[in-house]
């Protein structure tokens, strides 16, 4: 709970500081996969890994760790040794089927016009018995809109024209061009009708205390509250 409260206030310093908010979020996301995963000379591919963060996390674990990302500007966006980065599309990935014992992604899936490509294509380079865990920031939560939050609530398009207007510049996370309405119940639809494959091992929302987790089963509910979901998956073995 401790741990989920303080990421929570760290949530302040996204933009002012990234290097303190992105790297305390690298280290906890590093913690809560190696509960369901262990690291020692496990292969690990990272989605979207923009400059790092999450990789230097793991490979200091003790994970051999390929980091992915289709922006070369994302990748190079902070100062930082880069070790085993390459570019390359989430949703089309060029690597071969059971490739990695574990595949990650955090924050990434919110900025995918198609969040199903992306999630198929982590499951499939994943080896039988893998696993697969990802987080986003889903849409209706109070940081939704990203930079543009609160205002995201009363339309994406509207909200990025006020950022503009207001700060000068188009926000970074333009929404329908980098950001995209992810929810709770746009997950669940993904497993229910297009994902096949895998077991789910966990849910729970991010930023908050576990003995909040029954929120991300409550329609409606889990959509304001849940603020990041996170979801662990197992691939079936080939067999079953």
């Amino acid at each position: 709970m401790s741990s989920s409260l303080a990421l929570l206030s760290e949530l302040r310093y996204e933009q002012s500081d990234p290097d303190r908010f992105y790297r305390l979020l690298a280290e906890d996301t590093a913690d809560i996969i190696q509960l369901y995963s262990g690291y020692d000379g496990k292969l690990v591919l990272e989605v979207g890994s923009g400059p790092g963060d999450l990789s230097e996390a793991i490979r200091a674990r003790g994970g051999r760790v390929l980091a992915v990302d289709r922006s070369w500007e994302e990748i190079h966006c902070r100062q930082r040794s880069l070790e085993s980065i390459a570019i390359a599309d989430g949703c089309l990935l060029p690597i071969h089927d059971g490739t990695f014992d574990l595949v990650c992604s955090s924050n990434v899936l919110e900025h995918v016009p198609t969040p199903s490509s992306m999630v198929s294509e982590m499951i499939r380079v994943a080896r039988p018995g893998g696993i697969i865990y990802l987080n986003y920031t889903t849409w209706l939560s109070p940081f939704g809109g990203h930079e543009t939050s609160p205002w995201h609530f009363f339309g994406g398009r509207w909200a990025a024209a006020r950022y503009t207007k207001k700060n000068g510049h188009p926000p970074k996370n333009f929404y329908g061009e980098s950001l995209f309405p992810v929810g709770v119940r746009t997950f669940k639809r993904m497993l229910a009708r297009k994902i096949d494959g895998v077991v789910v091992v966990d849910m729970f929302s991010r930023y908050l205390p576990r003995w909040l987790d029954v929120a991300v089963h409550v329609p409606i509910l889990s959509e304001l509250s849940t603020l990041n979901l996170a979801v662990v998956m197992r691939k079936k073995d080939s067999d079953l």
